[in-house]
């Protein structure tokens, strides 16, 4: 027997597809750069989300963008944290 849901990777390229016109709406650059880096990062987590082993792909790839998100979040907090340190002269 086959396979009966394709691979991960392959639904996540699928929907990034689907969501061409989408992408195609957005009013400027600087928001279309964002929204391609946000389904670079789907990509880039494309193994944890194969993981799941869900033929639903959205869960997977939405908790793939939190985490990314949510690292990204604390690297700033820490540089934040790091200037105020810096500027009050500790």
């Amino acid at each position: 027997m086959g396979k009966t849901v394709p691979s991960y990777r392959i639904a996540v390229e699928c929907k990034i597809g689907k969501w061409k016109d989408f992408r195609n709406a957005l009013e400027n650059e600087e928001e279309k750069v964002a929204f391609d880096q946000i389904m670079d990062m789907c990509r880039g987590l494309a193994s944890a989300g194969s993981a799941a082993c869900s033929s639903i792909i959205f869960g997977p790839k939405a908790v793939s963008l939190l985490v990314l998100q949510h690292k990204k979040m604390r690297q700033l907090e820490t540089e934040l944290d790091d200037l105020i340190l810096q500027r009050s002269g500790a």
